[in-house]
């Protein structure tokens, strides 16, 4: 995948979590106030890692590297599967888009980190 892209703007999957993190951000406008430094600011943070570890990742040179970067936006992804659970429990937001959106880019985490396996 990477070889094709110039940036890491050009890959699929930074465009498809930055998305979930726009969207993260509307639904958690929406919380209560007393979420603030909560679940909003931790929903928040978790969201925001899964494209900031792509981009990192991209421009890093061995195998290894980049696949680490790769897998701490997949345990970032795992976080924001359990605050979008949590989130329709308190009963803040039910967003199956969301997690359609989330299963998505965790399909294409393995695929890009399979990518970089096979071409190294």
């Amino acid at each position: 995948m990477s070889e094709a892209a110039k940036n890491f703007q050009d890959l699929v999957v930074w465009q498809k979590a930055y998305r979930f993190v726009l969207a993260v951000y509307d639904l958690t406008r929406l919380f209560p106030r007393e979420e603030a430094y909560g679940l909003t600011s931790q929903f928040r943070r978790a969201a925001v890692s899964i494209p900031a570890n792509v981009a990192e990742g991209f421009r890093k040179r061995g195998p290894a590297d980049k696949l680490r970067f790769l897998n701490i936006a997949q345990g970032s992804a795992e976080e924001c599967r359990y605050y979008l659970i949590l989130s329709k429990d308190l009963g803040y937001g039910d967003r199956p888009d969301l997690t359609a959106l989330l299963d998505d880019v965790g399909r294409l985490l393995v695929a890009y980190a399979k990518g970089i396996v096979r071409n190294s």
